[in-house]
């Protein structure tokens, strides 16, 4: 699997020099994150609405719609698929294969520092108001 999205990952590297209007991926990442990341939501709802009426064979179609509009907007963002993997492994030493530790357990690492949060120039002259 992971070598099918590593051969995928490549050829979107590829068509980002590609012309837009020969190459649906070209124009897809010319097109800005908002609208990658919009189509990455749609893909999303569209495999689970089919999950939910039980349409297997649209829940594979899709996943394979959303894993490619996934590997685009990574190619935009600057993700390796190699970051994601290792992102899994320290996930599964961490925590072993389950998506979540169990409700209760406490996790033995430091949270990640959080980010500041500023208000915007904008808010605060319409706040001031």
């Amino acid at each position: 699997m992971s070598d099918s999205i590593a051969r995928l990952h490549k050829a979107v590297l590829a068509a980002r020099s590609g012309d837009p209007a020969a190459s649906r991926t070209a124009r897809l990442l010319q097109s800005g994150r908002a609208k990658m990341a919009k189509k990455l939501a749609e893909e999303a709802v569209e495999v689970v609405i089919d999950a939910m009426h039980g349409h297997n064979d649209a829940v594979v179609r899709e996943s394979a719609d959303l894993i490619y509009n996934l590997v685009v907007l990574w190619v935009a963002a600057g993700v390796r698929p190699q970051d994601v993997w290792d992102e899994m492994t320290r996930r599964e030493q961490l925590m072993g294969i389950a998506e979540k530790l169990p409700k209760g357990q406490k996790l033995q690492i430091a949270p990640p520092a959080r980010r500041k949060v500023v208000a915007l120039e904008s808010r605060r002259v319409r706040n001031q108001r």
